[in-house]
């Protein structure tokens, strides 16, 4: 009897173990099935939020923008162009210097040749078309090239009715009354807004203000001539055009202002340079900038009996441009910019 009892009672515990491990693994299968679909609920939520984001962030972006550009006249004007333009062409080293910088030069379908060693990738280039010169382009390779934008400097004011019929013609300028530097900081704004890069501008420009106070410091009370060599003369520069970094930022007086014009400046006489007797003087050599055959060197030219008889020359103060191509065909540039001012203090620091 009493072993009845105990084979009972064993039976019994057996049963309830069993039932408890059954509700046990149908809580952990429930536990586990809520688990998963509360995961995959998030998952979906997360999903579905950043495709909302997504559709917003497209809605929000524009097809074009306005901006501020010159006309053919080089007067200022409202222009509207696409935003975030897949095809650039380049007929400006400047712009292209400037696009170059802010990482965009992979848009860049065609552009004009150029010697200029950083920005050389862009030449000689099988995936980019050439589209002629700096001062005269090649309209049919500029439409077969179906830009988005094209990019032009004054050189190309002439045409930029024709290549208006093509895409929107931006056409940017540095301005001496603005500065240089606040030029470039402007362009590179209005370039940079095209592809929502505003804020990378900046950067690029942040140690230039401090060069030029630092070369500023260094040319208070002294004048100087600027100067142009082009076919064997030298023409003398106002501060209105070509290398007025030099005298409206940098500080140096300019004796040659006056009644000179802002492109190649007015040929002058030495004897004017022996009379003027400068305590600089600050040589552009044309002929080396565009890679004039057989051009006789700038230093030959000035460098004669009369120029001899200056405190410049006697000093050693006479400044040869070190990248003349740089100043004459990229001036508005960001990296032209840095070039520049480091051609100014090698030389005078």
């Amino acid at each position: 009897m009493i072993k009845k009892i105990c084979i009972f009672a064993l039976s019994a515990a057996m049963m309830l173990s069993l039932a408890a491990c059954g509700t046990s693994s149908e809580d952990t299968e429930t536990e586990s099935q809520t688990t998963t679909q509360t995961s995959t609920e998030d998952t979906s939520a997360e999903d579905s939020e950043e495709n909302t984001t997504e559709a917003a962030n497209e809605a929000d972006t524009p097809e074009t923008i306005t901006i501020t550009s010159l006309n053919a006249a080089g007067e200022e004007t409202d222009l509207e162009v696409p935003y975030n333009p897949e095809r650039i062409a380049i007929l400006d080293m400047a712009a292209l210097d400037i696009l170059d910088s802010l990482g965009v030069g992979d848009r860049v379908v065609g552009s004009a040749d150029t010697s200029l060693e950083y920005l050389s990738d862009y030449a000689g280039n099988e995936s980019i078309e050439n589209l002629g010169t700096i001062k005269e382009a090649d309209l049919e390779a500029v439409m077969a090239c179906e830009p988005d934008v094209i990019f032009i400097g004054g050189r190309l004011a002439a045409s930029y009715d024709a290549l208006s019929e093509i895409a929107p013609v931006i056409y940017l300028s540095t301005n001496s009354e603005l500065g240089v530097v606040e030029s470039i900081r402007k362009n590179a704004g209005t370039i940079a807004s095209l592809f929502g890069l505003e804020s990378e501008v900046d950067a690029l420009m942040a140690d230039f203000d401090a060069r030029i106070e630092a070369l500023a410091a260094f040319a208070e009370g002294n004048n100087a001539i600027v100067g142009l060599c082009t076919s064997g003369s030298f023409n003398v520069l106002g501060s209105d055009g070509r290398c007025s970094i030099i005298s409206v930022e940098i500080g140096f007086e300019n004796l040659g202002d006056g009644d000179v014009t802002s492109t190649h400046g007015n040929e002058s006489s030495f004897e004017l340079i022996v009379e003027l007797n400068p305590d600089y003087i600050f040589v552009l050599d044309r002929d080396a900038a565009i890679g004039t055959d057989g051009a006789q060197l700038a230093r030959e030219i000035v460098e004669n009996e009369l120029v001899m008889e200056t405190d410049a020359y006697q000093n050693g103060h006479i400044i040869y441009l070190e990248h003349p191509a740089v100043w004459y065909t990229a001036e508005g540039g960001i990296q032209a910019l840095d070039i520049m001012l480091s051609d100014l203090e090698g030389e005078l620091f």
